[in-house]
């Protein structure tokens, strides 16, 4: 397969492992049970991988982790991916909220906080999103005034995956308002049970059901100045940094939703129309070649996105805003498909095809919409074309004439001062 020539032995064998955990150790009755709503948030199921040490793989040993690279992670999120966006998130949620508190968190956060987290014995979330928008990031009305050694937090967060079954958030607050954009916000951990943390409602969603995803209160919640991640007002820095879990996590976990469509493949080997099995309909097996074709790009492109965050190269920024974007669509393409491909029995709950593309339309949201992927894709190229000091060879002085610079208008007017 394109990814075991991509991977390692160690990040292959790594694969093998959490595939056979997720076909051994994950119940189906627990993916039908999350999805009729049925269970608020899958502690069982967060507290079994950090059993299996399968959290937080990328932090230090001496946390819990295993000190394994993005490739690594993405390899493992590919087989969580299989079980759906809320199993998928209950995850990743470590990695995102483990890369602040490992990256920039104090030796007694990481004690109290991360290792427990890796472990399975504490639940986080993140609370970014506001009632009033979700891509504003430095928007965020949520204060945190800082008075006597400590904050008192005051606002509302919505959309948060695991409101209902974390023990902390690391949650995003405005501790400047008067200052620039980039200087207003700061992460503070606040827990759960700390007085006037409240969780108002859980939301009735389309899909990723079971995750406990709603929405957060803080009403004058006073909160140590030792729960503050990193310095005050630094929030859109550490933000930067958090963008690579948040939209890989997102990424890798497509790929592994993506294989919903192999129930569509092993269906058209078995289903016959006028005589023949349907693979052999043109109309059915080229759109499992145009499928296949988008699955691997989005492999290579996410691995690729992966090696770059981890080598620290200028261009991971691009490319893992275009992971998220490609292999998000490439998910919610592919579950199309394999419903057209299966037909009608695929609009019921007799295949989870339906529950695929319940699940994979949030993903082009969540963390970042695909929308936004395509503004810091677009001015992050134009960067790197434009202050690329070589550039390599120019194409544009191949053309038959390219000498005719007076055919060459950029601007409006521009033709008078060339004297036209």
């Amino acid at each position: 397969m394109l990814q075991d020539i991509l991977l390692t032995p160690e990040e292959v064998a790594l694969k093998q492992e959490v595939r056979d955990f997720v076909k051994n150790e994950v119940s189906s009755e627990l993916l039908r049970r999350m999805d009729r709503d049925e269970i608020t948030y899958p502690r069982e199921f967060v507290k079994a991988l950090g059993n299996h040490n399968l959290l937080g793989l990328r932090f230090p040993k001496a946390y819990g982790g295993r000190g394994m690279k993005w490739s690594a992670e993405i390899a493992a999120l590919e087989e969580i991916g299989v079980l759906g966006t809320a199993l998928g998130c209950a995850f990743s949620m470590p990695s995102i909220v483990g890369e602040a508190l490992n990256t920039y968190g104090t030796k007694e956060q990481k004690e109290k906080f991360l290792k427990p987290l890796l472990k399975g014995d504490l639940v986080s979330a993140e609370a970014l999103t506001e009632p009033r928008g979700g891509s504003d990031f430095f928007g965020a009305a949520t204060r945190a005034e800082l008075k006597e050694g400590g904050f008192t937090v005051r606002g509302q967060k919505r959309f948060v995956v695991g409101a209902d079954g974390a023990d902390f958030f690391l949650v995003y607050c405005n501790t400047n308002p008067e200052g620039k954009p980039h200087e207003r916000v700061s992460l503070i951990l606040i827990e759960k049970d700390r007085p006037g943390v409240e969780v108002k409602c859980l939301y009735k969603l389309l899909g990723t059901r079971g995750g406990g995803t709603g929405r957060l209160i803080f009403k004058d919640v006073k909160v140590p100045a030792s729960n503050l991640i990193g310095d005050i007002n630094q929030g859109a820095f550490i933000f930067n940094t958090m963008m690579a879990p948040e939209r890989l996590t997102s990424a890798g976990g497509a790929l592994g939703m993506s294989r919903i469509f192999d129930v569509a493949v092993r269906y058209a080997d078995r289903r016959k129309a006028f005589g023949q099995k349907i693979r052999k309909f043109q109309g059915v097996s080229f759109k499992v070649a145009d499928a296949i074709t988008q699955i691997d790009a989005a492999w290579a492109l996410v691995l690729a996105a992966g090696k770059s965050v981890d080598a620290g190269l200028p261009s991971a920024r691009r490319l893992v805003s275009e992971a998220k974007k490609f292999a998000t669509d490439v998910a919610w393409n592919v579950c199309n498909l394999a419903m057209q491909i299966v037909g009608g029995i695929g609009y019921t709950n007799v295949l989870p095809i339906e529950r695929a593309i319940r699940d994979t339309r949030l993903i082009q949201i969540w963390t970042g919409t695909n929308e936004i992927m395509n503004l810091l894709i677009q001015h992050e190229y134009f960067q790197e074309v434009l202050k690329n000091p070589d550039p390599g060879r120019l194409p544009e002085q191949d053309a038959e004439e390219a000498d005719r610079a007076d055919e060459l208008v950029y601007e409006d007017g521009e033709m008078w001062t060339k004297g036209w």
